[in-house]
């Protein structure tokens, strides 16, 4: 194996363990950065998020500010460079912090306003270009893929390898459908999250290839057998990137520009794309990882493989996108509005229950990334059994990305909120538990809990 490929494993592995949200062992610091930046005014919105004291949706001002006070205290102990938190309740803001830098080594302080590698928090952005298509009866949940895809037509799934290394194979016992797609369930992998021949082969393939079309990706993934038969097993996987294709195929239009058209103009995403123009980099922040002693080292992730300067060949629904702490609360603000932000919408009230609805087979239990009492929908991770997660309310979803940036939508409470860091755990994981923390800071700051005790 490679060193790159070495590099590549243990950076994606990091990553799983932020999506996890388990507390990642940090350690002691070398370098204190110690800001006392002060959050800029972010533009006032009409209809939806409004600013609002929190008093006035049922918590606690000066206890809300714990979330602040958590994120700082992150900056100075040197384990994050900075950090943008977000948070409304009953559709008005009563929190939004930027502490830290957004660039340490030039001195630039984070603003409200700068824009992040959301990764796989692009995730639920193409799950709801796809429900925007279900809703025109494009799909049903329960069609094959290869119904749309043909290349995926006959897939075979590995069973083993023989003496030479070579993958053994048997028929899916039925074909990949939609539903399972969209669920991570339909036998897919990632190349990274555990070790198969099939994995090794991703890899061997250069699966995800930033300089490649998606129809490239969709040819050299039809060449791959299935990494185990479709609904058997809840696996991370390329899934949501074939999604992205599937938008294109159905809707007759380039990924970007049905995103831009179908969801981010109507939600005012203004700063959410696949790439960052001249114009907007200087808002650009700087993603590091960790150097010896667990100081913060500039350091693009992923080989540095997309250059986010420039218009992306690959239009990775999985993990491509790029945006703001607004961006995401807006279009998080729409789901939990049931599909509809400002008075435009942009799904309806079912469909939005639909992807937070359990979509994992009968029997398969819930166990999403090792998480107890967690299942799964369409493209969110969802809270079943709060006392099992360690959180607050059922029916919660979620997710969170590579560089650590993380977002949840809790119905019961009347809640979303949204947090962007750009940073990497390299193989000890020092990314600090940052969603963790976010989450108790926010839920004690509640006086007036919709709960039904």
């Amino acid at each position: 194996m490679s060193d790159t490929t070495t590099r590549l494993i243990a950076i994606r592995r990091a990553m799983l363990a932020i999506l996890l949200g388990l507390s990642l062992a940090a350690c002691e610091p070398t370098n204190t950065i110690t800001s006392t930046v002060q959050a800029e005014s972010a533009p006032a919105h009409t209809g939806d998020l409004q600013q609002a004291t929190p008093e006035s949706v049922g918590m606690d001002s000066g206890r809300l500010e714990r979330v602040t006070q958590r994120m700082q205290e992150f900056v100075d102990a040197g384990q994050l460079a900075g950090v943008v938190t977000m948070a409304a309740r009953d559709s008005k803001i009563i929190h939004r912090s930027a502490v830290g830098y957004r660039d340490i080594e030039a001195g630039d302080p984070m603003s409200e306003d700068d824009i992040f590698r959301i990764y796989s928090m692009t995730k639920p952005i193409t799950g709801v270009a796809m429900m925007i298509l279900y809703e025109e009866g494009k799909f049903r949940l329960s069609d094959p893929v290869e119904k749309y895809i043909p290349e995926f037509k006959g897939l075979q799934v590995a069973t083993g390898v023989d003496g030479s290394g070579n993958i053994l194979t048997e028929p899916a016992n039925h074909p990949m459908t939609i539903r399972e797609l969209m669920s991570h369930t339909g036998g897919l992998t990632y190349g990274v999250f555990s070790p198969s021949a099939v994995d090794d082969k991703y890899n061997e393939l250069n699966i995800l290839d930033p300089d490649q079309t998606l129809q490239e990706f969709i040819d050299k993934l039809a060449t791959v057998p299935l990494r185990q038969q479709p609904g058997t097993l809840w696996h991370y996987s390329v899934s949501v990137d074939v999604q992205g294709y599937l938008v294109e195929k159905l809707s007759g239009q380039k990924f970007s520009d049905f995103l831009e058209e179908r969801i981010f103009e109507p939600l005012g995403m203004t700063d959410t794309d696949f790439y960052v123009p001249p114009e907007k980099v200087d808002r650009f922040a700087q993603v590091y990882g960790y150097g010896p002693g667990g100081t913060l080292v500039p350091q693009e992730g992923f080989g540095g493989a997309n250059n986010y300067l420039v218009d992306q060949a690959f239009e990775s629904g999985g993990g491509g996108l790029v945006g703001t702490a607004m961006d995401y609360l807006r279009f998080s603000q729409m789901l939990l509005n049931g599909g509809e932000l400002d008075g435009v919408r942009v799904l309806a009230p079912l469909t939005v229950e639909i992807m937070h609805r359990n979509q994992m087979p009968s029997g398969m239990g819930n166990g999403v990334l090792g998480a107890g009492g967690t299942s799964f929908g369409l493209d969110f991770a969802i809270i079943e059994d709060p006392v099992a997660a360690e959180s607050y309310s059922k029916g919660e979803y979620y997710w969170g990305g590579a560089a650590g940036t993380w977002f949840w939508v809790d119905p019961v409470e009347d809640i979303v909120f949204v947090g962007m860091i750009q940073a990497f755990g390299g193989p000890n994981g020092q990314v600090p538990n940052v969603r963790s923390a976010s989450r108790q800071a926010l839920y004690q700051a509640i006086t007036e809990s919709r709960q039904t005790l």
